[in-house]
């Protein structure tokens, strides 16, 4: 039998950490709820989690520095965001960080789990899919699908998930322009303002990473979406 999804939630608010530990472990998954931002980082040291989600407002140690902790010893894990905070600049900054998602309070528990659903069966459905084995190449670079890794021209990414399927979408339309509206339903399923704006930070990254490799460059269709372009300018 297939191990049930590891969840570690971390939330000061101990009624709702409650309340949501209480409905998704109904749900099927196991939930680990801790109250502040070290003891969160010290679970995840510990032990292995499929998904974090993460308040913002957290005591001793914030959401955003927590999340960037987790970062720095795993890119792949899927990091959601559960905050009060619906300022722009809030999410494009969890988002550069590495964020999969942003949630704001207040919210439909239904439309959260539903969300949270989404996102699992994507991040663990790729670990057994058949693309585990997949090496995608263009330009003088390669894309480990099943590792999450992007080798620009010798210069090894370790990608997040969103990064990975964002970059696999280019590599296996190379030269073909991808309208944003596919990107951002194949991907995010949401094709809102800010999902919108967040996808131009994981493009800007995704720039970075390609730039060692001067065969290959990402360019803007203004209004209409994105192309992976191979060979010399």
């Amino acid at each position: 039998m297939k191990d049930l999804p590891k969840i570690m939630l971390v939330e000061d608010d101990e009624s709702l950490g409650f309340l949501l530990k209480d409905s998704m472990d109904a749900h099927g998954w196991r939930v680990a709820l801790y109250p502040d931002g070290e003891k969160g980082l010290t679970a995840f040291h510990n032990q292995v989690f499929d998904l974090c989600i993460l308040d913002i407002m957290l005591p001793e140690k914030d959401g955003f520095k927590l999340a960037a902790e987790i970062r720095r010893y795993n890119q792949s894990v899927p990091i959601v965001f559960l905050t009060a905070k619906s300022q722009l600049d809030d999410r494009i900054r969890g988002f550069q960080i590495g964020a999969d998602d942003y949630v704001c309070k207040p919210f439909s528990i239904e439309e959260f789990k539903y969300r949270i659903d989404a996102i699992l069966k994507r991040s663990m459905g790729a670990q057994t899919s058949a693309d585990r084995n997949s090496i995608l190449r263009a330009g003088n670079s390669s894309l480990d699908v099943y590792n999450l890794r992007v080798d620009a021209n010798g210069v090894v990414t370790q990608l997040t998930f969103k990064e990975c399927k964002l970059l696999q979408m280019f590599f296996r339309h190379s030269g073909k322009l991808i309208e944003r509206d596919v990107f951002l339903k194949a991907i995010w399923d949401d094709n809102g303002f800010f999902v919108a704006r967040s996808m131009d930070v994981f493009v800007s990254k995704l720039r970075k990473y390609l730039s060692h490799d001067p065969q290959l460059r990402i360019e803007n269709i203004r209004g209409v979406g994105y192309v992976l372009k191979a060979g010399h300018p």
